[in-house]
């Protein structure tokens, strides 16, 4: 395509292209979008005369860098009206995400599907971006690896793309830096790199978090992570055979529902989980011995992170299998049962704030009790459902950081807000998708790249049972009360 300038008045319009295999008149449209002269007022001189609408562009020689003369007077400019219709793809991509009501997708990039469902999981965590936010792109502290510096700057450079965009994004970068502190996740099969388990990226991903989140450059909150997701738990170790009892206290970051024929419910399968058997030397026997282990919730954090055990190492084939039970979780999940005795006296009053409230939305007229704390709107703090629908209350603890929590009370009661779920019989194939409740209160589905609106009675049915998605890691958010 030839490119011209054309003078017009005292105006010299310099590189613009025609397309000769259009008509003239396409031209005419292009100069009254540079100049404001409406295509039936312009006279432009060409060779022979003036360029008619329908002139051959092959027949008038025009060539490279030629000066064409345009006469002719624009229209009058009309004020445009203060605020016109707009149109979302118009918008800044910010704006976009905020009106999709969602963040975007994530591109798979050859069996990385455990890596995108992840991901999107925990970028559902507000507290866990604002953490991420002050994380200094220069300047870690020296008991930290370089390898988990560049994780730890490259996962706040994802959720920052993911927030930013509606389109997908490839998280090329993230990817590569993963696979350099976890090798496991670069391993290749005949020339392809092979499924991973999303527990292991999870595990290792959050792993990594703590060790950076805790160092001394971030201003506040040096144990981040372990305050979002660390559940401290109090253990009486017994030994039946000869009378030995001990007390162990220790910190994970997520509980066990273990399946087995007994099991038809979460509930029973956290119970299952948090009693162990376990063989170690016995000193006044002199030899290995078998202890119980019997563990109880001493603890709380604000997300609880609950791993479905649905993958065994089956020895006779030497591979992986997966146990496709149905094994049902609730939206609301209340673990006062599964708690210590210390810490249920603790929860006493929020939880009974928390049923005043409840009783109050329900329309209930509460006893009076003469305390000003029954009298006053007592107000759910990240609640999820109706509750939060505005946000609001999300935004205010992200912009504080974990540190809001302090003014708040956990109740044992949490809210289901993400299910990674696991579609196929093995754990080395098969596909990995993640469901995310957004602030909105709506839930979408993230098939890699592809966001899908869901609803929400819809997603307590991803509980196994046979070939569909089943929930394999599920994370619920704490309802807590201010105090």
């Amino acid at each position: 395509m030839p490119t011209v300038s054309v003078k017009w008045q005292k105006e010299l319009y310099p590189g613009i292209e025609i397309d000769t295999t259009q008509p003239p008149y396409v031209f005419k449209c292009q100069l009254y979008d540079l100049t404001g002269v409406p295509p039936e007022r312009q006279k432009i001189m060409v060779k022979g005369g003036i360029l008619k609408d329908d002139s051959d562009w092959s027949k008038l020689g025009i060539k490279e860098g030629q000066k064409l003369m345009m006469v002719g007077t624009a229209d009058e400019i009309v004020k445009a009206p203060e605020k016109g219709p707009v149109f979302m793809e118009d918008l800044p991509e910010e704006e976009q995400v905020v009106a999709v009501g969602h963040s975007a997708g994530l591109f798979n990039l050859g069996n990385t599907c455990y890596m995108n469902s992840t991901m999107q999981c925990l970028h559902s965590v507000p507290e866990l971006k604002s953490a991420l936010i002050e994380y200094p792109q220069f300047g870690r502290s020296n008991d930290l690896d370089q390898s988990s510096h560049l994780l730890t700057v490259a996962t706040r450079d994802l959720f920052n793309e993911l927030d930013k965009n509606v389109k997908p994004v490839a998280p090329m970068q993230f990817w590569m830096v993963l696979r350099k502190k976890y090798p496991q996740f670069g391993q290749l099969h005949n020339g392809s790199f092979m499924q991973q388990d999303a527990e292991e990226c999870w595990t290792q991903i959050l792993y990594t978090l703590s060790q950076a989140l805790r160092s001394p450059s971030t201003s506040s909150n040096l144990d981040t992570v372990k305050e979002l997701f660390g559940i401290d738990l109090v253990s009486r170790v017994h030994c039946a055979e000869s009378g030995e009892e001990s007390t162990e206290a220790e910190t994970i970051y997520s509980l066990k529902c273990h399946i087995s024929h007994e099991v038809n419910h979460l509930h029973e399968g956290l119970k299952h989980g948090l009693k162990s058997e376990l063989e170690k030397a016995s000193p006044s026997l002199g030899r290995s011995a078998v202890y119980l282990k019997d563990s109880r919730i001493n603890g709380l954090p604000k997300y609880l992170t609950i791993q479905f055990v649905r993958f065994f190492w089956k020895r006779e084939s030497n591979q992986k299998a997966k146990i496709l039970r149905k094994v049902d979780y609730p939206l609301e999940l209340d673990i006062f049962d599964l708690c210590s005795d210390d810490l249920r006296k603790k929860l006493e009053t929020p939880r009974q704030m928390l049923r005043d409230e409840d009783g109050r939305k329900a329309g209930l007229k509460l006893k009076q009790k003469g305390s000003a704390s029954v009298d006053s709107d007592v107000k759910m703090s990240d609640a999820e459902g109706p509750s939060n629908e505005s946000g609001e209350s999300s935004k205010a603890t992200s912009e504080e950081g974990v540190a809001s929590a302090k003014n708040v009370q956990l109740t044992g009661v949490y809210d289901l807000v993400a299910v990674l779920t696991h579609k196929g019989r093995s754990a080395d194939s098969g596909h990995y998708v993640a469901w995310v409740k957004q602030e909105n209160g709506k839930w979408i589905q993230f098939d890699d790249d592809n966001p899908i609106p869901q609803r929400e009675e819809d997603i307590t049915k991803l509980s196994g049972g046979g070939d569909w998605h089943m929930a394999y890691i599920c994370m619920y958010k704490a309802r807590t009360i201010p105090m």
